[in-house]
């Protein structure tokens, strides 16, 4: 295989990656913002805004890394994705800065005006998730394009299949904001969390359900990829492992909160968060595979998109340094905010 076939899968490989990572990392500080209705007052929110205020601007790199690398690797592929759902993106650039500024002015406020900047934080959020999942939507659906060209206008990525993924999107990060609070706090914000985590898990399972029988009906293809001949017996484990997963996170998620430190209870605290990750990576996976090779369905695929291999070689060389270091910052600064976050702690 010469470098003009894998260089192409390699960024592939990274622009996944990094997008996974954003959605795994940033996605339980968007579910923060989406249970925030549910806390009982303004200290309750406090500490939950308290237990990501350490790390959530950080997780926002990942973001970054994939905009930037599918622009690098894959400039036919941003030119069309950027001009076909410029309002969807726009809607989730205005809402993260909504929802960063909100962050960081609340624990500055005092009375109404904190209870604003929450109401802010809890909407930037909310629509923050609604558009990324909007988008996915959109992008599994595909896009109408002609000779390279996109043909449909302003709205003519929204449809039904693309609010729906929204609306899942945001019940996952849901369930992933709750696995986080189970894992960082303790005393009623931590009951709160295991209350709402199983009719989450429910949600959840029943949004996968819908958009993974909707999913094969958009492209026959994508009906081909699962059930043609040998695919279905050799595919099969992903959505079997995503019911084992979500039958683990069920019943970890009934666990009774522990009362005493560093006992075994304690650290079940911590599988709701890991099996929710890992519900989110096999949900990953299966749209890769369902989607793999385009880029841009249903007609573009990774080789038509991708940018000279030259440009991709040097990029790709700037990337072995650089990925490195997103790295270990990103694990360093969960190793030394870890622990729980006690009601009375804070950062601001």
């Amino acid at each position: 295989m010469n470098a003009q076939e894998w260089l192409p899968v390699a960024w592939f490989a990274v622009i996944g990656f990094g997008v996974l990572m954003y959605v795994l990392l940033d996605g339980f500080v968007l579910g923060l913002g989406i249970l925030a209705p549910f806390t009982r007052d303004e200290a309750q929110l406090d500490h939950m805004m308290n237990t990501a205020a350490p790390i959530w601007d950080g997780n926002e790199t990942w973001l970054v890394l994939g905009g930037a690398g599918l622009l690098a690797a894959f400039p036919k592929a941003y030119a069309l994705v950027l001009s076909a759902l410029y309002l969807p993106v726009l809607l989730m650039l205005l809402a993260l800065i909504f929802r960063g500024v909100a962050f960081e002015f609340r624990f500055k406020g005092q009375g109404r005006a904190k209870q604003a900047w929450g109401a802010a934080f809890s909407a930037g959020s909310m629509l923050a998730a609604l558009a990324q999942g909007m988008v996915l939507g959109a992008l599994v659906q595909g896009l109408p394009l002609h000779e390279g060209r996109y043909l449909g206008g302003a709205m003519g990525w929204f449809s039904p299949f693309a609010l729906l993924t929204g609306v899942a999107l945001m019940c996952g990060y849901a369930l992933l904001g709750t696995g986080w609070l189970i894992l960082k706090t303790e005393g009623d914000l931590h009951r709160l969390a295991r209350r709402l985590a199983r009719p989450l898990v429910l949600a959840l399972l029943a949004f996968i359900a819908a958009v993974s029988a909707w999913l094969p009906f958009l492209d026959s293809r994508l009906m081909a990829r699962w059930f043609d001949g040998a695919h279905f017996l050799w595919l099969a484990p992903v959505p079997l492992l995503t019911l084992l997963v979500a039958w683990r996170l069920w019943r970890d998620a009934a666990r009774p909160a522990a009362t005493v430190a560093n006992t075994p209870e304690r650290l079940h605290d911590a599988r709701p968060f890991l099996w929710t990750l890992a519900l989110f990576g096999l949900c990953f996976a299966g749209l890769v595979i369902g989607l793999w090779p385009h880029i841009v369905p249903p007609s573009l695929t990774i080789w038509q998109a991708a940018s000279p291999p030259e440009s991709q070689g040097f990029t790709l060389a700037g990337l072995v340094v650089l990925m490195p270091v997103i790295l270990g910052y990103t694990a360093w600064s969960y190793h030394v905010f870890r622990g729980k976050v006690a009601a009375d702690e804070g950062y601001h």
